[in-house]
């Protein structure tokens, strides 16, 4: 089992800058060339990872500050997939628009690098953290719209679709690790969202079986990720939604626990623990000897601060599960899955990163 290189970590998106904000909607309305936007990003990137390793998180990222959303700008950089606002089969509660959804338009292929020198950059600006990258899981593809989103001229055989969207996560998954990425994390709400009842009541509506959709999406990602190099850290994150501090889904792991948390091949998961909707610890009695539970006991959502003591009355009820040393602590989700922003500042983001950071090293040393 490869080991986190922190007891406290965080999942990857950050609050944008103003300045950033600014430059990026500049850009989009022809305003601000690519190779000035660029100059600005990096900048940016520069101080959040100097902020991050000041603050000792156990891995940087780039705050995901080159994105309009954690998984789209992704999925679409592949030849076939294109984004269109489809109905789905539930909405982020409250008001304003949820994001569009992938669409399968033609075949699926990696024909170029998509965030290899995104990653280059971070790895480059950090000096004293290993840097570490967020890519959306492959069942983030078709659970808004199931089979209704693959075309079905080009895919009459959905296994065609999977294989090839397995190979095109391989190819980029390998330039990654040749340009030097030793920490990988799939994110993919997917798993989280199949534990709600309604949101299963709806899938199992359209014609797809909740359970056999839990079976695919996990052996999908096993795929992507089957004979990675040995030093390869590949861990995973999900949540029940994160967009503008809205939600989607509720319920416990229990419907995909025995599935996912013992049978996905990755070395750590990633778990939304910080709300009722997430249900207890008891589902991780399911997880594999070798795996180790981040438990996102932090909220991104709102601004106010946890009580430190809380935190650890909650690790130490985890830990009668899981033992203390496969257990490690982090914010339950990203800070701005979309360049939208969490309802909170900048400082707040900062707070919460450095409450991880306190705690974790009270319980663990």
């Amino acid at each position: 089992m490869m080991q986190l290189p922190s007891r406290a970590d965080m999942v990857g998106s950050l609050l944008r800058p103003a300045r950033l904000a600014t430059a990026r909607q500049a850009w989009k309305d022809g305003e601000l060339e690519p190779e000035e936007l660029a100059a600005i990003e990096d900048d940016e990137i520069a101080s959040a990872v100097a902020k991050q390793e000041e603050i000792g998180i156990g891995a940087v990222t780039d705050g995901e500050f080159r994105r309009d959303w954690w998984h789209l700008d992704f999925l679409h950089a592949f030849d076939g997939v294109e984004l269109a606002a489809r109905p789905r089969p539930a909405n982020f509660k409250g008001e304003g628009d949820s994001p569009p959804i992938p669409v399968i338009t033609g075949p699926v292929r990696h024909a170029r690098p998509i965030f290899v020198d995104d990653f280059a950059f971070v790895a480059s600006a950090a000096t004293s953290h290993p840097a570490k990258l967020t890519i959306p899981g492959p069942g983030v593809v078709t659970l808004m719209g199931g089979r209704s989103v693959v075309d079905e001229t080009t895919y009459p055989d959905m296994e065609q679709f999977w294989d090839d969207l397995v190979v095109a996560y391989r190819d980029e998954i390998t330039l990654l690790y040749e340009a030097g990425c030793r920490y990988l994390q799939v994110d993919d709400i997917s798993f989280a969202y199949l534990c709600d009842p309604a949101f299963r009541a709806q899938i199992a509506a359209r014609g797809d079986d909740p359970d056999d959709l839990v079976r695919r999406y996990r052996d999908t990602t096993n795929a992507i990720i089957a004979n990675r190099p040995d030093d390869l850290l590949v861990t995973t994150h999900m949540c029940r939604g994160n967009f503008r501090s809205r939600w989607v889904a509720s319920g416990g792991y229990e419907p995909i626990a025995e599935p996912v948390f013992g049978g996905m091949d990755v070395d750590a998961f990633f778990l939304e623990f910080d709300s009722d909707r997430a249900g207890g610890f008891e589902p991780l009695r399911h997880l594999a000897d070798d795996k180790t539970v981040v438990l996102g006991l932090v909220t991104s959502k709102l601004a106010q601060l946890e009580d430190p003591e809380e935190l650890k009355r909650r690790i130490e009820e985890a830990a009668r599960i899981v033992p203390l040393e496969r257990l490690a602590l982090s914010p339950q989700c990203g800070f701005s899955s979309s360049h939208h922003g969490n309802d909170l500042t900048i400082d707040d983001q900062w707070r919460k990163l450095e409450l991880v950071v306190e705690t974790a090293a009270s319980v663990w040393g």
